[in-house]
């Protein structure tokens, strides 16, 4: 099953992906179940009988007629991986890490499937990460990689846009990881059951302006979606709608030469299979009174 939150004429709604549309419901509607926020602690069959309720229920939108918002508006947290690709640090001049590197986003970074990624006006170096992110569904502590996956309840994709002069000013990636609007995150919300275990042996591209720059499976990866799971449950509580983007391989365009760079205009697209493919235009950003993108929280009544 595949969800996802999208508005329609300023509603929120909570749509599954059926026949090439979306079965949904908006969260006026009184069979409405919650947003997908809510439901990701209730655990994977709750959302398949959700799934149910949207089917019986719901009326179809065409996907190219809402607007898409991330899966989830505001997760507990967002953990991204760095240098999780082989080939990506070999690109980068930097050996293969012997521990996972770790850095944060945050929600007020993030925008979903088709709102624009923002080139903020401090910077012309936005590049883009195609990557795969893992959610979680239930609360562990000091859990073995063995019973990682249990604690995964869906996969979804992100494009880590990063402004990468103000990245790498700092051994701390923080501030080139969190401007505004560069956390592409969607469209939908793959349930775990739907993909093979981990989400090991997808295929992963990135395409800017329809050229292919990113190609790699998720195999590839040097931690694993459990792996990478059981290290960070050694120091922290993973909690249901944690969310964990698992790193990008090879390709990034500030390697190349001369660099690549998204410009105003381009658009980006991130696929992995089974998941779907997540597509967003590139713009300049605009007056700091202007609004970049709606945020479910603002659009749910």
């Amino acid at each position: 099953m595949k969800f996802a939150h999208f508005a329609s004429n300023g509603r929120f709604g909570l749509g599954m992906l059926h026949s090439g549309a979306l079965q949904g419901l908006l969260a006026d509607d009184p069979h409405y179940p919650d947003s997908l926020d809510g439901l990701i602690a209730t655990g994977a069959p709750s959302l398949e009988s959700v799934g149910a309720t949207l089917r019986e229920h719901g009326r179809p939108f065409a996907v190219d007629a809402v607007e898409f918002l991330p899966p989830l508006a505001t997760p507990g947290k967002i953990v991204c991986v760095g240098l999780n690709y082989a080939d990506h640090a070999a690109e980068s001049g930097l050996p293969s890490a012997a521990h996972p590197v770790l850095f944060a986003r945050f929600h007020t970074s993030l925008i979903g499937h088709g709102q624009a990624l923002v080139r903020p006006r401090a910077s012309t170096q936005l590049d883009y990460e195609g990557e795969l992110v893992a959610i979680i569904g239930r609360r562990g502590r000091h859990i073995a990689e063995s019973d990682a996956l249990a604690h995964v309840i869906a996969y979804s994709i992100f494009n880590d846009a990063s402004v990468r002069d103000y990245q790498l000013r700092t051994s701390q990636w923080t501030a080139g990881k969190n401007f505004d609007a560069t956390g592409a995150f969607g469209p939908y919300l793959t349930l775990a059951s739907a993909l093979p275990a981990g989400a090991r042996g997808l295929s992963l591209e990135t395409r800017l302006n329809g050229e292919l720059l990113q190609s790699a499976s998720t195999s590839q990866m040097i931690f694993s979606v459990a792996k990478l799971i059981s290290l960070l449950s050694e120091f922290m509580t993973l909690e249901p709608g944690d969310i964990l983007v698992t790193g990008t391989p090879s390709g990034l365009g500030f390697v190349r030469k001369p660099p690549i760079f998204m410009q105003p205009g381009d658009v980006c697209e991130v696929s992995i299979e089974g998941i779907g493919t997540l597509r967003n235009p590139v713009r300049d950003e605009e007056p700091s009174t202007a609004r970049t993108h709606w945020s479910a929280a603002e659009i749910v009544p």
